[in-house]
């Protein structure tokens, strides 16, 4: 039995899905504030002259920004499929109880099909 909310089979795989999303959030937008670093080196006279911290601070930044944004996103869709999910389940036992055999009268199981 899990000992907090946070514990459960769901929770860790919510955070898995939030984790994967930072992961890949980061790698995007690291690459493109890696790719227009580059671009701004090789074009830009300001950006040649800014030191190394700033342009780590800039390149970090991006990368935390990115990260956060994708984490986010992957976490709404994570939750929007699980209450689909939730939501069909529901719909197919509340079926499932309409339709069960045992409920049906047996005045209507005996008449014949047309």
């Amino acid at each position: 039995m899990p000992r907090s909310v946070l514990d459960t089979a769901e929770a860790k795989e919510a955070q898995m899905e939030a984790v994967r999303g930072a992961g890949i959030g980061a790698l995007k937008w690291g690459t493109a504030a890696a790719f227009l670093g580059g671009l701004g080196y090789g074009m830009s006279p300001i950006y040649r002259g800014l030191t190394i911290q700033f342009k780590v601070y800039i390149q970090m930044s991006s990368m935390i920004l990115g990260g956060m944004i994708e984490a986010d996103s992957r976490m709404r869709r994570y939750e929007h499929r699980v209450r689909m999910h939730r939501m069909a389940a529901r719909n197919q036992a509340m079926w499932q109880d309409l339709v069960d055999e045992e409920d049906i009268p047996p005045s209507v199981k005996n008449l014949p099909n047309k």
